[in-house]
């Protein structure tokens, strides 16, 4: 095999595993278009859910059904209009409708029992109708008006595959066509998901089809990679227009469920093997991120911070950790500082120094009594962002104790030819501190930024 490629494989494999341990125990709401259901591909796309699902993570499923309705009501010459993505349904559809859509459940639950994993379907959702709406009667179309939280948690807990029609009830027993879109953008925000997925049949959003926010990251394929909350408004503002757009609209139920707490929302090709799984285990998405702002804590370091930050750093310091630094030391570099802080504490620091087309990730710290919040992630994080952003090709950093957790994190070891001329000639050899690197891909938005 070429080395190349046995490197890249190699990777991937410990991508996965990092994230194998992070989002285990999780819960993941996917939204699957029924269209994709004749695609060839699909049942490998199960086979992917059941793993996630083997590996600890939680799964619900939200099968959209609007091409098996179509069919059925084809099939039964029931004619029903759709206005701005809305099915209109006279109560003489809604028999035909619940047909096609439990039709949709009960084919991907018997796929789910072919791999061996337990599903269930039930009447989780309590709905009340849309009414009229700018003069426009949607008659028995629906739309959420609350959850069975505890029993679908009871559910989780056993261990079972909850699957939701897009059907849901009043309190009187009437049934309503509900938007799949937005079942499963309710599901993410009630049970505090940690991400939510739209599996379409057209995939993350296309540059070429829209006007998109700068800083945006585009892939080679011109897919926009991510956005995050600020961009995805933008993104919607460049956009805006009178007429139904599928596209829009999951930007923008991907942008309300992350305004309120869900943290990442994926569109992705249902048509590409393995889409699931590569969004989930990869630094490099293949659709379209939209994520919440995880550094709305951090800013840059003032004079005012450095006796706070150098008593943060003294700990690390003793333990040889990091290499001792001054006030002057700091005042210095100022300009390449940023702490983390909350309600005007400062809990956390990092510094990104340029070198070239390089750049070097150096003294992050954390708050002894905060060193298990993710603190020291969030600010790696955010300095990866900010070298991205600067077009750096690569960043490095040097350490002595913390080696598996940078690993973790996706750096890989290198040597000390590697470094930067400038920095080989400050290199300490006493300390002899191992070499990372992280190497941002050409051309692609990297979810490396986003994760956390």
């Amino acid at each position: 095999m070429d080395k190349s490629k046995l490197k890249e494989q190699s990777e991937v494999i410990r991508q996965a595993f990092g994230y194998i341990d992070r989002f285990k125990n999780e819960l993941f709401v996917i939204k699957i278009d029924d269209i994709l259901i004749s695609n060839p591909l699909f049942p490998i796309l199960i086979k992917d859910l059941v793993l996630l699902h083997r590996m600890g993570i939680r799964i619900i499923l939200v099968p959209g059904a609007r091409t098996r309705i179509d069919e059925v009501l084809k099939t039964y010459n029931v004619s029903c209009s759709t206005i701005n993505g809305i099915r209109i349904s006279p109560p003489e559809s809604i028999p035909f409708i619940k047909m096609a859509a439990f039709d949709v459940s009960n084919n991907i639950m018997t796929m789910l029992a072919e791999c061996e994993a337990h599903a269930v379907i039930g009447n989780w959702v309590r709905a009340r109708s849309i009414g009229v709406r700018n003069g426009i009667n949607y008659q028995s179309s629906g739309t959420v008006e609350r959850l069975q939280i505890d029993i679908l948690n009871n559910v989780l807990e056993d261990g079972l595959i909850p699957i939701f029609p897009n059907i849901g009830w009043s309190g009187k027993g009437k049934p309503y066509n509900l938007s799949s879109n937005e079942l499963a953008l309710t599901l993410s925000i009630e049970l505090k998901a940690a991400k939510l997925f739209f599996v379409t049949d057209k995939g993350g959003i296309h540059q070429g089809e829209y006007k998109i926010p700068d800083g945006a990251f585009v892939t080679g394929e011109g897919i926009i990679s991510q956005l995050n909350r600020e961009q995805a408004q933008e993104f919607l503002d460049l956009n805006s227009s009178d007429s139904y757009d599928e596209s829009l609209e999951l930007v923008s139920l991907g942008l309300e469920a992350c305004n309120l707490g869900v943290k990442r929302v994926h569109i992705v090709d249902g048509h590409i093997e393995g889409m699931i799984l590569k969004e989930i285990f990869s630094n490099r998405g293949l659709g379209t991120m939209i994520y919440g702002n995880q550094h709305e804590n951090i800013r840059k370091m003032t004079h005012s911070d450095i006796p706070e930050v150098l008593r943060m750093m003294h700990p690390a310091v003793e333990d040889k950790i990091l290499i001792p630094r001054t006030a002057s030391d700091l005042e210095k570099k100022i300009k390449d500082f940023i702490v983390y802080e909350v309600d005007g504490t400062v809990h956390g620091c990092g510094a990104l120094h340029k070198y070239g087309q390089q750049g070097e990730i150096a003294a992050i710290v954390v708050d002894e009594m905060y060193i298990n919040a993710g603190i020291g992630k969030k600010i790696v994080s955010y300095l990866m962002e900010k070298a991205l952003a600067m077009k750096l090709k690569q960043v490095f950093l040097l350490t002595t104790q913390t080696s598996d957790w940078f690993s973790q994190l996706g750096f890989v070891q290198g040597e000390i030819s590697d470094l930067p001329k400038e920095k080989q000639k400050t290199y300490n050899y006493d300390r002899n501190s191992l070499v990372f690197f992280y190497k941002f891909p050409r051309n692609n938005g990297n979810r490396y930024l986003s994760q956390y």
